[in-house]
Parts: C-alpha cells; structure tokens; sequence
C-alpha cells in the first residue's frame, strides 16, 4: 500500500509540474512589479504566479509546524500539570483513608 502511494504521489508532482511547464509557455510576457519605492526587473507572467505560490506554500508550511509545535508544548505541559494533579490526588486519598 506504501508503494502505491508514493506512485501516486509521484504521478502527481509530476502532472503539476507539467501544468506549471505548460502555464510558464503559454505566459511569458515580461512584467516588472512596482512596489512602492522600487520596481523589479521584467519577468515572465508565469513565473510571478509561480514564485507567488510557492511563497505561499512555504508561508503555509512554516505556520502549520508553527502551530504544531505550540500545541505539542501545551499537551506536554498540561501532561505534567495532570499527573501532577493525579499524584496530589492520590496523596489526598491516602490521608482520607488513614484517617477514616
């Protein structure tokens, strides 16, 4: 089943790039970007788009580890704060039970 799916994830990266082959060609007038204080050099349409996603996906990537590793390090530390809490409890317990 493993195998299958990294064929598939294969045939997939390799029909997108086929798509941003065929966008590129078929998108190569030259366009600088204005900014506010600068201008870049002229570049084909598609590669702007391109680089655009990209940015994106990578912008995507790095919010979502982000995102993964604040809430690993709230799960651990409510882990201990709960066996903290379980281990007074116990401690609790065994006093009421000596004392009844």
């Amino acid at each position: 089943m493993a195998g299958l799916q990294k064929i598939l994830i294969i045939l997939l990266v390799l029909v997108l790039v086929l798509l941003a082959l065929v966008f590129s060609l078929n998108n190569q007038m030259a366009v600088p970007l204005n900014f506010l204080v600068f201008e870049t050099r002229p570049h084909g349409v598609a590669m702007w788009i391109i680089l655009a996603f990209v940015i994106g996906a990578v912008v995507g990537v790095l919010m979502a580890t982000l995102a993964t590793v604040k809430a690993k390090v709230s799960r651990r530390s409510l882990q201990k704060k709960l066996e903290r809490t379980e281990q007074t409890l116990e401690k609790e317990r065994a006093q009421n039970d000596r004392t009844v």
